[in-house]
C-alpha cells in the first residue's frame, strides 16, 4: 500500500493484509442509483437546501440546493486557483449533472456523480452493503500487481493504449476526450484490471469510509520484518481531517481514491491505486462517484 514516486500524502510504502470483501465491479451507476431513489423516495444533500447554521461566512444566494460543475476555462491560466474552473450551480445535482436543464437520461451506464458521502452511505446500506475502507479499495485497484504505478502495470499507455478515463489535452482549458468522451465514460469503456474491475482508476473519484490523514492507514505500523503487517487497518476518527484555517474548517474530510476523468498529467496526476486525497464530507460534484463491498 502506498508509494514514494508521486505525491508525499502517498507515503510511506507499507505492507497490510486485509480480510476478504467483495467489491462491486464498477462504480455505482446513474440506472442503479435512480433505482435506489425510486423506491426509497431518498433526496440527495446536493438536493436540499444548506443548513445557514453551518456555512456561517457562506454568501446566501449559494445556500439553495445545488451543487459544484467543472467548466473548462476558455484558455491557458495559472493552476493555483480552482475557482477557475469549478463553480457551484445551484439545481445540479445527480439528476441534473451541468445544471438544471441538463439531464442525464441517455447517461445511465455512467458512474452517478454529484454525490456526498452521506449519499453514498445511504445507497450502500439500501443495497445490504457497506462503503470500502482506503485500504480494501487500493487492495483491489492493485488488481493483483504489487507495487505497480498503475492498476494495469508501470507503462501509462502499453502499446500506446489507453487504460483509462483521464484529461486529454492541456488542463484545464483544452481536453480532446477519452475515447471519444468528455466527462465520464460507460462502465466497461475501459479494460477491467486483473480482479475483473472497471474503472477503479480515472472517470470519477470515489468514496472511502478512512477519515483523512497525511499518513494514511498502517501507515504507522512497525515495520519490523518480524512483525505481522496489520490487518485490514482503518481511521475511524476525524481528529487529523479537518482543514485548519481555511473556510470549511469545521467539516470533517473522507479519503476519496482513484482520481477522475479531470485529472492531467500536469495538474493532478493521480489515476493510480496508492493516490488519495481528502473531501468534505458535504462536497458533492461533477466528478465524484463510488462502489460498494460486501463483507
Amino acid at each position: 500500500m502506498g508509494s514514494v514516486g508521486f505525491y508525499p500524502e502517498e507515503s510511506p510504502v507499507r505492507e497490510i493484509e486485509v480480510d476478504g470483501f467483495a467489491i462491486d465491479r464498477g462504480p455505482v451507476t446513474v440506472a442503479q442509483f435512480a433505482r435506489f431513489s425510486d423506491e426509497t423516495g431518498y433526496v440527495t444533500l446536493a438536493e436540499r437546501p444548506p443548513n445557514p447554521d453551518e456555512y456561517s461566512d457562506a454568501d446566501p444566494s449559494l445556500l439553495v440546493p445545488g451543487s459544484a460543475v467543472f467548466h473548462p476555462t476558455p484558455h491557458r491560466v495559472p493552476l493555483n486557483d480552482p475557482g477557475r474552473w469549478w463553480t457551484y450551480v445551484p439545481g445540479t445535482n445527480w439528476r441534473h449533472p451541468w445544471g438544471p436543464r441538463s439531464d442525464n437520461s441517455e447517461r445511465e451506464a455512467h458512474p452517478v456523480t454529484h454525490i456526498a458521502y452521506q449519499d453514498a452511505e445511504a445507497f450502500a446500506k439500501w443495497a445490504g452493503k457497506e462503503l470500502p475502507t482506503e485500504a480494501e479499495w487500493e487492495d483491489a485497484a492493485r488488481g493483483g500487481l504489487d507495487e505497480a504505478t498503475f492498476a494495469w502495470g508501470n507503462d501509462l499507455r502499453p502499446n500506446g493504449e489507453l487504460m483509462a478515463n483521464f484529461w486529454q489535452g492541456e488542463f484545464p482549458w483544452r481536453n480532446t476526450g477519452a475515447k471519444g468522451w468528455r466527462g465520464t465514460t460507460p462502465l466497461g469503456l475501459f479494460a477491467a484490471n486483473g480482479y475483473g474491475l472497471y474503472d477503479m482508476t480515472g472517470n470519477v473519484w470515489e468514496w472511502t469510509t478512512d477519515y483523512y490523514s497525511r499518513r494514511g492507514a498502517g501507515a504507522d505500523a512497525p515495520t519490523n520484518p518480524c512483525c505481522k503487517p496489520p490487518t485490514s487497518p482503518r481511521i475511524t476518527t476525524p481528529d487529523t481531517s479537518y482543514d485548519i484555517g481555511l473556510p470549511g474548517a469545521h467539516i470533517p474530510r473522507h479519503v476519496i481514491k482513484g482520481g477522475s476523468h479531470l485529472c492531467a498529467p500536469s495538474y493532478c496526476l493521480r489515476y493510480r491505486p496508492a493516490a488519495r486525497q481528502p473531501e468534505a464530507i458535504d462536497t458533492c460534484t461533477s466528478h465524484i462517484g463510488f462502489r460498494c463491498v460486501a463483507r
